[in-house]
């Protein structure tokens, strides 16, 4: 299998406009992202207009654990994706095949013992987490359930960064749809007509998932022939996964620490009240909303990066880095614009209480204009995860939220009452900013590419 043949049906990000590439790339991951947040949320929607308000609990509770227990997967997966678009590039057609056969291996060989895993520690971290007797045991059938069938939620994940790898993005969405009309479609069955609960909703969820994975193994080896899946293979490279752990393992760790932050900043958050909770909550959604271009210009920069460092193009990487920068920057400031401004109407789509508009309005006030603070710091770090900088953007993201965040939240709250608590946020940004600007000016990062290590014989 010649290089040149892996790259007649994919996306070759080392010709052409860098601005144009990035954008077209991005838009399909904004759609899929979309998509993403309408999948989490019928869930909730569900459960809390047909089970009750337990349920909805139960269900809220549950999925930041089940993010936590896979992250460590999902972030082998990102340094999977790092690597497939790195000997893309290079058009090192052996090397990719092999690290696809090898990161399928560790999925299937893992996926058992981290489910078996995560069901025995489900019901010590509800305990934990102090959840309350009647949602406590709806909790863990939701867990328990969903941790049985992850292999399709790491699998679909698999497929996904194997596919931007390549600089597909597009197929990706399609089985991101495919499982988000199963899930509703069987949501409604088993919970309204079924009547089964909350174990409707995890079973709707691990089947849509699950087809949603199988589907993508068949559509890739139809359209993609040269990196032909075949799940149980059980070929394995030992020097590649050593480099994937090694690329992964602080993707990974970031996202768990992370999520552990996150439940800091709540538990201060759920101090001041149901109303002060319901305004953060879904200012917190637009937030997330708001968020989404600038993830999907940064996610597309990182296969841009990772396609270009592998094909010794490091003029086309300033490029990219440049107008990204400006597309991220630039939507910051309009999502600014747009939203300071109707911030209190778009709150009513939550609630019409003053007090929960108000706590949301004070949220996206001390958010908003500082949001260009967190696409640059975005955006630098996906540029150099995509050259195999994995280290000093995990640094720059716990420290800004560990070192700085979660302390200034406290720290104004403390002094400044709850409503100024949000300035935290334009805090651990600056701080993040503070540690990835200059490493990133060092250009050391440049110096991180697989390609060469592989080329040396490592």
């Amino acid at each position: 299998m010649e290089a040149k043949t892996v790259k007649s049906n994919m996306t070759d990000m080392t010709q052409g406009s860098p601005a144009g590439l990035i954008l077209f790339f991005a838009l399909p991951l904004l759609v899929g992202n979309m998509f993403q947040q309408l999948y989490n949320m019928v869930d909730s929607i569900v459960v809390g207009r047909f089970v009750g308000s337990t349920a909805l609990a139960a269900v809220g509770t549950a999925f930041p654990v089940v993010f936590l227990l896979s992250s460590m997967f999902m972030g082998l997966g990102i340094g999977a994706m790092v690597m497939v678009s790195q000997f893309y590039g290079a058009g090192d057609a052996e090397r990719l095949k092999a690290t696809i056969d090898t990161i399928y291996t560790a999925l299937i060989v893992g996926i058992v013992p981290l489910s078996i895993v995560g069901i025995l520690v489900s019901r010590p971290i509800i305990a934990l987490l102090a959840v309350p007797a009647d949602t406590a045991d709806q909790c863990w059938i939701y867990m328990v359930i969903v941790l049985g069938g992850l292999i399709g939620s790491l699998g679909y994940n698999a497929n996904s960064g194997i596919l931007q790898g390549l600089g597909d993005s597009k197929t990706p969405l399609l089985f991101l749809v495919i499982a988000c009309i199963i899930n509703i479609v069987l949501d409604l069955l088993f919970v309204v007509v079924f009547h089964w609960g909350v174990a409707g909703v995890a079973i709707a969820t691990i089947i849509a998932q699950a087809f949603s994975w199988i589907f993508g193994i068949f559509y890739i080896n139809k359209k993609y022939p040269q990196i032909h899946i075949h799940p149980f293979c059980f070929k394995f490279d030992k020097a590649l996964f050593g480099q994937i752990v090694k690329l992964g393992v602080p993707a990974g760790v970031q996202q768990a620490l992370f999520s552990f932050g996150v439940m800091a900043m709540q538990r201060l958050i759920n101090s001041y009240g149901s109303a002060f909770m319901a305004g953060f909550n879904g200012a917190n959604k637009l937030d997330t909303f708001a968020f989404m271009p600038i993830q999907s210009f940064a996610t597309a920069a990182t296969t841009f990066v990772g396609q270009n460092i592998g094909a010794n193009r490091p003029e086309r990487v300033h490029k990219g880095t440049v107008a990204t920068l400006w597309m991220s920057c630039g939507f910051s400031v309009l999502v600014a614009v747009l939203l300071l401004p109707t911030g209190r109407f778009c709150m009513r789509l939550f609630s019409t209480e003053p007090a929960v508009i108000e706590s949301g309005f004070a949220y996206l006030a001390r958010i908003l204009p500082f949001y260009w603070m967190l696409a640059i710091m975005f955006v630098l770090s996906s540029i150099m995860r995509g050259a195999g900088e994995m280290m000093v953007p995990m640094i720059s993201s716990l420290a800004a939220l560990w070192l700085a965040r979660v302390p200034a939240a406290y720290l104004l709250a403390h002094f400044f009452g709850p409503m100024n608590i949000h300035f935290c946020y334009a805090i651990g940004w600056a701080l993040g900013l503070a540690i990835c600007v200059p490493y990133y000016f060092s250009g050391r990062w440049k110096e991180k590419s697989i390609v060469v290590r592989a080329a040396g014989g490592s």
